[in-house]
């Protein structure tokens, strides 16, 4: 009978894993689709009253008409001009809107950001965040090097990696993870930590093996 219960438990969990992030994922999809739906609405119903499409096909055309003009606005400000126009508008809206500048580092954040203005385009280390002769390492990202040698690192919480802590740390107390992409970092961090025993073999070996590579 124990075994019995514990099979279905285990079943039943198993189940739920596969079938609770899809529901989640579907759910968090069709409120974007409601919040952007209901935001475009006013474009929507003019485009439906001047030409007689459905509903869902007014949506996709004025999605479309909105990634278009993203497209365009991104192709403008990759000339000398449009580069002018974006710097001086940049300075316009961050003296009338001072939350301006936040907004937009948060979002570039989440988009990826450009040079080395985004976390992804840092380095995975080990950071000894109670000094050099702690036994203590977390996983971090360095956002930033002194010149002295300094580091400041990023150290992202389990299981959201958009938040945590930044510390600023002398070099003995970083060290860098050169074969772990931050992508495999963030994946160990949503896992609260499950495949770090894995990422760090993988990268000693590879460091090992570039070492020897490098001695013949």
């Amino acid at each position: 009978m124990t075994r019995f219960r514990s099979f279905l438990c285990l079943t039943l969990l198993g189940g739920l894993t596969v079938v609770l992030p899809i529901a989640l994922l579907a759910m968090i999809f069709l409120w974007l689709f409601d919040l952007v739906a209901g935001l475009i609405s006013p474009l929507t119903g003019l485009l439906r009253e001047q030409a007689t499409i459905s509903e869902f096909l007014a949506l996709l055309v004025v999605l479309l008409l909105i990634l278009g003009s993203c497209f365009a606005v991104g192709l403008l400000i990759r000339t000398r001009l449009g580069n002018w126009m974006h710097g001086h508008m940049e300075i316009w809206l961050t003296r009338l809107a001072p939350g301006y500048r936040t907004i937009r580092a948060i979002v570039t954040q989440l988009l990826g950001g450009r040079g080395e203005t985004t976390l992804l385009s840092g380095q995975t280390a080990l950071a000894k965040i109670y000094g050099a002769d702690s036994p203590v390492t977390v996983t971090a990202i360095v956002t930033s090097r002194h010149g002295d040698g300094a580091y400041t690192v990023f150290v992202p919480t389990a299981p959201i990696p958009t938040s945590g802590m930044t510390y600023h740390l002398p070099a003995d107390c970083v060290q860098i993870l050169a074969h772990v992409s931050v992508e495999e970092a963030m994946r160990t961090i949503i896992a609260c930590g499950s495949g770090s025993a894995e990422m760090l073999v993988r990268n000693a070996r590879e460091a090992s093996e570039k070492v020897r590579d490098y001695e013949e």
